[in-house]
């Protein structure tokens, strides 16, 4: 037995973990495949570390693990046995069923339906030049004040406090932060009691799906759209209906007609720059929709996520601002303006809706990264948030113009686009002969990531068109990004 066990305990004493948990381990593995069955005496401490050639402490150190976990128990003067506890492993086989699964890790041993609405690519950095979904350039953002901040946060203050838990809605400092910011930026008439931090847009939508929705309410969307949205109102049971969206936003005459066929219960809407097309809602629609949502009662969802990043003049104050019904939820986040990396964002509503959403949220996710959040509020208090958005919309605008110059000169006869007024991406509609989804595929291996529009949904039906994000990449790339374009272009013509 000795030598068996010298077989079946091998230890690698410059291993990553430590003899004596590697030892516990593998006792506990033939425990468990009955190797060492139920009452079976183990070697003595001393025994067994000669065995292995092991410090003794060692070994008592591996008992002392398996003791303290029920698998192994102690007589004194008799020695160290297998818990008696421990049934026997004698697994039975059911008629037309197999006990064992090849891959366990692989494939559950269960039943579970999947759902194809989430089926939905993770965008990952994968290449060296990329025209993404608009997303900003970590290479500007304040990282230096952040960290700062940060560590500020995780040394300063009662312990207790600071590294314990908050109140669901957020940070009381960074609440009363971005209800001075909003007030002052976008026009609302809030205080930190109509502000709930969550992690993202995404949050703040699922939220309101679980939170204000039931199975079988009719959601109005643009079409064509944002699929992250989608998902998650199909994933609450409703319905979702489409209204189309021109060149001057979502069309509120479609809305209307909806309406008047059947209860609506919310429509969500990106009203600054559009998703994707970035064209903005127009003055008169977006006096339109709040009046529609006052005559038929219901909710709007302003997701404004890139709202300060407009080149042309001064952007439209979001629909929050003008609301006097209290039927607009308007969510917005950090990601745009630092990175995604970051995940703090806002949700604004009635208090009585915030305070609705804070009790759903307790159950998905207890509180946010306190820590983050007020070290975001210390960024906001400070100025730095508004000196470093000042100096990226600067840089956007210039990359904007010399990435449109760009498509123009070297794409301009495969590629038809308006000059975006905000935003961190063109909307841009290639050739119909064109197979976009092929285009993306070559252009990857040549190190360029770009979306082949399918998240937009159909592509013959949406002209052909993907996003491509500018704002993350400086001039020079975005030059030799389009050049790797041109060249499978042309190379596909001949």
């Amino acid at each position: 037995m000795m030598q068996v066990l010298t077989a079946l305990l091998p230890v690698e004493k410059n291993g990553k973990q430590p003899v004596y948990l590697q030892l516990a381990n593998q006792l506990m593995a033939l425990i468990r495949a009955g190797t060492l069955e139920p009452g079976y005496r183990l070697l003595s401490t001393r025994q067994l570390a000669a065995l292995l050639k092991v410090h003794r402490r060692t070994v008592v150190q591996a008992y002392d693990e398996l003791l303290a976990q029920g698998w192994l128990e102690s007589q004194t003067g008799s020695g160290t046995f297998v818990a008696g506890h421990i049934p026997e492993i004698t697994p039975v086989k059911l008629p037309g069923q197999s006990v064992q699964n090849a891959s366990p890790q692989q494939k559950a041993g269960f039943k579970f339906d999947t759902m194809p609405h989430l089926n939905r690519a993770v965008l990952k950095p994968v290449a060296k030049f990329h025209f993404d979904d608009g997303f900003p350039d970590a290479r500007l953002a304040p990282l230096d004040e952040l960290s700062r901040a940060y560590r500020s946060q995780m040394l300063n203050g009662d312990p207790y406090v600071r590294l314990g838990y908050g109140d669901t809605k957020g940070s009381a400092w960074l609440r009363q932060e971005l209800s001075v910011y909003l007030n002052e930026t976008r026009g609302m008439k809030i205080t930190a009691e109509n502000i709930l931090i969550v992690r993202g847009v995404i949050m703040g939508i699922h939220l309101v799906s679980q939170g204000l929705l039931k199975p079988g309410d009719q959601v109005v969307c643009d079409e064509p759209g944002w699929f992250g949205a989608n998902m998650n109102f199909v994933q609450a049971g409703a319905n979702v209906l489409q209204a189309p969206v021109d060149e001057h936003g979502m069309d509120t005459d479609a809305l209307e007609a909806i309406c008047e066929k059947t209860r609506v219960r919310l429509v969500y809407v990106t009203s600054h720059h559009h998703y994707p097309t970035t064209v903005a809602l127009r003055a008169d629609r977006r006096i339109r929709l709040l009046k529609l949502a006052e005559k038929y009662g219901f909710i709007i969802f302003e997701d404004d996520y890139d709202y300060d990043f407009h080149y042309l003049s001064k952007p439209f104050l979001p629909l929050a601002g003008a609301d006097p019904a209290g039927m607009v939820l308007y969510c917005g986040s950090f990601t745009k303006t630092i990175s995604p990396a970051f995940r703090v964002g806002y949700l604004v509503g009635p208090e009585d809706v915030i305070t609705h959403l804070a009790q759903l949220r307790r159950i998905i996710d207890r509180q946010g990264d306190q820590i983050l959040e007020n070290a975001m509020a210390e960024l906001l208090r400070e100025g730095i948030i508004q000196r470093h958005l000042r100096k990226s919309v600067r840089v956007y605008k210039q990359r904007r113009d010399v990435f449109c110059d760009l498509l123009k000169a070297q794409l301009g006869e495969f590629v038809d686009f308006q000059v975006p007024d905000g935003g961190m991406a063109v909307w841009a509609k290639f050739d119909p002969s064109i197979d976009l989804k092929d285009l993306a595929a070559k252009a990857l291996k040549k190190d360029l990531y770009f979306a082949d529009g399918s998240m937009q949904g159909n592509l013959s039906k949406f002209h052909n068109a993907t996003r491509l994000g500018f704002a993350s990449s400086n001039t020079d790339e975005l030059e030799q990004g389009v050049n790797i374009i041109r060249q499978l272009l042309e190379k596909d013509s001949k």
